[in-house]
């Protein structure tokens, strides 16, 4: 929405501009993100401007001069790609003798084009660099489409394609050089008195991003972690010296943007021990996260910066999973049971390699994790750090189990195939017998879960098996095996399904 300020004004109102520069704004940035784990893309993150997942509450407070009574205050060095229907305004030594009336945004930033449309009709004065000097054209504009057209003052008329400069009389009307929130003001005191504005701006975002090193020597998985948010600024306005906070957490947003998040639901949550005095504190808010940043920092427009989470937490204990599936996967719906004698017989699978960690506090975390994208790395025999995989997690809460897929399994290999099938269907029955291999061509003993999905229907019993399986959920079910150096382990199961 765009507001449009009063063109009369009543003589006895007085009017009051507000320089950004006077009196050092105090700036706070509460930033939230909606953009899915490792969604940015790097290369083109300079074309995303305002349309970057994400958006910010900004608290500007700064001394300024207000009229006594009724008159005109201008508030510039605000976010191009602000909200104007979030803004409020406070002054803070009389809030209820201090009202706005009417608002206006000004957002038409003078440009060369735009002073090129604005000059058609009068004179303008024109370089060009010729290779023995300067000349200077004076005329008439005529046309600023597709190079120049100029009425000189002979009569002649010249058309331009290059020029190397340009030099108008005046800025015209409606033209500024900064965004511009222009305020009829209704005041009960005037004079300088601190104020405070806030608003909503799109351009801003942030993610998190962990590093992890894994280490697997003496035959124990241990890992280090360190966590960076990166923090984009495109709005359109820049913020020096400004206190941080970053909100992870599914925020709703009505089609209308909503009113600054109020101060009064935020609660303080245990922070780990671990959080240092001058990097993110972590708070909650509402249903969801606030991490603080200790100090003050500065983000300029058309910026990227990357800060530290939470220091690294060294010697994570972890485990290492190989799951080796092959079946079809689980079904999200049932019509009826799958009596297809042919479906999914004989089926080649793939080993996956995860790691599993629990984000507790006596496995040196126990912190709320942002949704982000965790990279792992794990020293070769040389000693060089190699990446060995990546994957996203979601917003983790303490006390939760993290599992990172890597990639698959190089040495270790397997199929599926069905060695017997009977059913009847007039008794509502069928059985279903499997024969999964898995292979181990490392020269050391490895362990491997079998997942196995029983897709045909939802009432199922395994009758018969050759290692005891662990029932994940409805419809999957876990064979944990143990596989010698070089060696095979067949796994023979039945399962009886009934409707």
């Amino acid at each position: 929405m765009r507001f449009f300020a009063l063109t009369l004004l009543s003589a006895a109102m007085t009017t009051t501009t507000a320089a950004a520069s006077n009196e050092n704004p105090d700036y706070a940035l509460t930033v939230y993100s909606s953009a899915a784990p490792g969604s940015i893309d790097m290369q083109r993150l300079a074309n995303y401007g305002q349309n970057l997942p994400g958006y910010a509450l900004v608290r500007d407070r700064r001394q300024m001069f207000l009229p006594d009574g009724r008159g005109e205050l201008r508030f510039t060095d605000v976010a191009a790609h602000m909200d104007p229907t979030t803004v409020s305004f406070s002054a803070l030594d009389h809030p209820d003798g201090t009202r706005v009336v009417e608002q206006n945004f000004q957002f038409d930033l003078v440009d060369a084009q735009k002073l090129l449309q604005r000059y058609i009709g009068e004179r303008v004065r024109v370089d060009q660099n010729l290779a023995n000097g300067t000349e200077t054209l004076t005329g008439q504009l005529l046309s600023a489409s597709g190079g120049m057209t100029l009425k000189l003052d002979s009569g002649e008329i010249a058309t331009l394609t290059n020029w190397s400069g340009l030099r108008f009389p005046s800025l015209p009307g409606g033209l500024i050089t900064k965004p511009t929130l222009v305020w009829l003001l209704d005041s009960a005191k005037g004079g300088s008195q601190p104020v405070e504005v806030a608003y909503q701006t799109q351009g801003m975002t942030w993610w998190t991003d962990y590093n992890a090193t894994l280490d697997e020597s003496g035959g124990k998985c241990r890992l280090d972690l360190s966590s960076w948010v990166t923090l984009v600024n495109q709005s359109g306005g820049s913020y020096d010296n400004a206190q941080l906070k970053l909100v992870a957490g599914e925020v709703n947003r009505a089609p209308a943007a909503p009113a600054p998040v109020p101060q009064a639901y935020m609660r303080k949550s245990m922070v780990a021990d671990a959080i240092q005095e001058e990097g993110f504190s972590e708070s909650g808010l509402f249903e969801y996260h606030l991490y603080t940043l200790g100090r003050r920092t500065t983000l300029p427009d058309n910026s990227t910066k990357q800060l530290e989470l939470f220091p690294a937490a060294v010697g994570i204990n972890c485990k290492k999973e190989l799951v080796f599936t092959a079946g079809p996967g689980a079904r999200s719906y049932w019509g009826s049971p799958v009596v297809d004698q042919n479906y999914a017989t004989m089926t080649q699978g793939e080993v996956g390699a995860y790691l599993r960690f629990e984000n507790k506090k006596d496995n040196q975390l126990g912190l709320a994790l942002p949704a982000g994208r965790m990279r792992v790395n794990q020293r070769s025999d040389n000693g060089s750090l190699e990446f060995i995989g990546e994957d996203v997690i979601k917003h983790t809460p303490r006390n939760e189990t993290l599992n990172i897929k890597l990639g698959k399994s190089f040495d270790v290999v397997g199929d599926r195939k069905q060695t017997d099938f009977k059913a009847d269907t007039n008794a509502r029955w069928m059985e279903e017998s499997f024969e999964i291999s898995v292979r181990n061509r490392k020269e050391e003993a490895v362990s491997v879960v079998i997942r196995d999905y029983l897709y045909r229907w939802s009432t199922w019993e395994i009758t018969s098996e050759s290692s005891k399986h662990v029932k994940r959920d409805a419809q999957t079910v876990d064979f944990p095996v143990e596989i010698p150096a070089d060696g095979e382990v067949k796994l023979r199961y039945t399962v009886r399904y009934t409707w």
